[in-house]
Formats: structure tokens, sequence, C-alpha cells
């Protein structure tokens, strides 16, 4: 699955996308923010608050606990202003 990285979630983690092989028992993108939080500290440092990052499943906005089965990518972006 691709992962894209938007904003200060990119410059924390430091890089912009990545293709991972998603774990089976990772089902939602509530699952994949959990799973990447222990893939090491500059993910864990980009989603200390994961309820403010907002997920994208195939470019369509996603709730938390939407399921990511069959997605060929998700984004994660922090909350947009506006101005």
């Amino acid at each position: 699955m691709k992962l894209r990285y938007f904003a200060w979630v990119r410059e924390r983690i430091g890089r912009a996308e990545e293709e991972l092989d998603i774990p089976t028992d990772v089902a939602t993108t509530t699952d994949l923010l959990a799973w990447l939080k222990t893939r090491g500290e500059e993910y864990e440092w980009a989603l200390e608050k994961a309820e403010f990052i907002r997920v994208a499943v195939d470019q369509i906005h996603a709730a938390p606990g939407t399921a990511i089965a069959g997605a060929k990518e998700v984004a994660l972006f922090p909350p947009m202003t506006g101005g």
C-alpha cells in the first residue's frame, strides 16, 4: 500500500511517501495509525496526537475506523486551516 504524508506529518516522518506491506491485522485507519507509531521515533512523534490526524483512503476523506482492505493509497495530513 502506498502511504502519503503531508505538511508537518511529512516533515516529522522525513519522507513524502512510501510503499509498505501492511500486516493483515491492521484493518482500519485507526489500526494503521497505531501500527505506524510502532515503526520508529519519527512516526511516534508525527502521530503522537493521532486524533488530530486526518486520513484519506484512495483520495476520499475517511472517518476513524474506516476499513482499509483493498486500498491502494492512504494519505495522512494534519487538520487544514483557512486564511
